[in-house]
């Protein structure tokens, strides 16, 4: 494995999230709100995109991870698919650039077949030129699901381990699809609802969750400085007991 796993091994603790998850909720709410189509939210959530990766960068956070399409909102309508991929599409096209002048690389993980070719060869084409960036990565789960990448995970395990029946955790690590980060630190859900919706489940093992009420257009870095003070009054003990900590911080 590249990185700790939080059930192998006790991964070290910085008062700044290395690494922070967000579900990215509320944005029709946001505009039915303002008597506008869920559309309008959609686009207004994209500047939230922008704000919170330029937040990120500015903490300190070396790993973002958003949730911006899972594999259960193509049972959304018809015409708002239609257009959440229209938006995809154009913040590919107008964002890259930036994010690479300012050393942001992008990956897009999930099940990427079902989305159209040029969509496909546009997530193929940022990714491939922002590789080698290394100040903050951006990951975009779209046509995620946590439960879809635990099944991949171990069909490819089993692909590379011909005839064995006996598997161990670090060897179905390194075919996640998030093989290349560490583990969240903290998971943001905003928009009021308090689950975790099929995302990252094998990943957010010891993650620390926080939920607010706020709706994703209206999350901006004020919002992200509140979760990571609530963030920061955690214990993060990882089976130890309270005790354990205190002793291990004398030691140091």
């Amino acid at each position: 494995m590249t990185h700790t796993s939080s059930t192998q091994a006790i991964p070290k603790v910085s008062s700044v999230p290395r690494h922070i998850a967000i579900i990215m909720d509320g944005n029709g709410r946001w505009a039915t709100k303002r008597y506008m189509p869920r559309v309008a939210g959609h686009g207004k959530g994209v500047e939230a995109v922008r704000t919170i990766v330029e937040a990120c960068v500015e903490r300190g956070v070396e790993y973002l991870t958003l949730f911006a399409f899972s594999s259960e909102n193509w049972r959304r309508p018809a015409d708002e698919v239609s257009l959440l991929m229209r938006l995809f599409v154009t913040a590919l096209e107008r964002e890259v650039s930036k994010m690479h002048a300012n050393g942001i690389r992008l990956k897009v993980i999930g099940d990427l077949g079902r989305f159209d070719e040029k969509l496909q060869d546009l997530i193929a084409s940022a990714e491939r030129r922002t590789a080698n960036n290394a100040r903050l990565t951006v990951t975009i789960c779209a046509n995620y699901g946590g439960r879809w990448d635990i099944m991949q995970a171990v069909s490819k395990m089993i692909k590379a381990n011909p005839g064995a029946t006996d598997f161990s955790e670090e060897e179905l690590a390194p075919h996640l699809a998030m093989a290349y980060a560490p583990e969240p630190d903290l998971f943001i859900r905003t928009g009021g609802e308090e689950r975790i919706s099929n995302f990252l489940l094998w990943q957010l093992a010891y993650t620390e969750f926080y939920f607010t009420e706020t709706y994703w257009p209206d999350f901006d870095g004020g919002a992200l400085d509140d979760a990571i003070a609530s963030y920061q009054q955690r214990e993060r003990r990882f089976g130890r007991t309270s005790q354990q900590l205190v002793e291990q911080k004398k030691a140091s």
